[in-house]
């Protein structure tokens, strides 16, 4: 019976696999996601659960035993700092396995593998449904709009109809006393004026 060989040989030793995984998982936290082999794949899922409940403990130990894993401290601290956030409501499935067909040449199953986002972080502000009683008053409101736009229009269009007598009213009185008084406009001459014009006309020669 085989007891106690979980794990996957990989044609490898012992330390060659280890080094390997601890590559791809640090290129894991790092990009946030890689394409490898399936099987590579499934392996590489046992490493990423284990450092993602060292993050969750979040102490000194738990740092110490994921750096002598990730050999990269910016990433250890990117580790520490978003696990709350990313994977803090879930209790365990942080990865996804995405199949992506086989490799040309050796026909090996590729395979892509990503973390999984919380449901916290896919949660957007959506907006709750309006009532038809309230489109119908905004159907109504819209409508009302451009009549009272018309009765604004109509209402100073008859304003400027009933000043504008007036004001040409005005205009030509203001015209009437600016204009010079002309002789014409002064009507015909008086009896006088003729009898004063003809004593002149008929003095005697000195």
């Amino acid at each position: 019976m085989r007891h106690r060989k979980a794990g996957l040989k990989l044609n490898r030793t012992s330390s060659h696999r280890d080094a390997m995984f601890r590559n791809m998982v640090t290129s894991l936290f790092k990009y946030e996601r890689i394409r490898t082999t399936d099987t590579k794949a499934k392996g590489l899922r046992r490493w990423a659960d284990h450092l993602i409940t060292l993050a969750k403990r979040g102490d000194l130990h738990a740092r110490r035993q994921a750096l002598s894993i990730i050999r990269e401290k910016d990433v250890v601290h990117k580790l520490f700092s978003e696990v709350s956030e990313r994977f803090g409501a879930m209790l365990g499935g942080y990865t996804r396995i995405v199949k992506l067909g086989r490799r040309p040449g050796d026909a090996a199953l590729v395979s892509m593998i990503e973390f999984v986002t919380s449901e916290k972080s896919k949660k957007k502000k959506t907006k709750a449904p309006k009532s038809p009683a309230v489109k119908k008053k905004q159907v109504a409101v819209e409508k009302a709009k451009p009549e009272k736009k018309e009765e604004k229009l109509i209402e100073k269009i008859a304003e400027e109809k009933s000043a504008g007598p007036e004001e040409d009213i005005d205009k030509k009185a203001d015209e009437m006393e600016a204009a010079p008084e002309s002789p014409e406009s002064e009507g015909p001459p008086s009896e006088k004026d003729k009898a004063e014009d003809d004593m002149e006309n008929t003095e005697p020669e000195k």
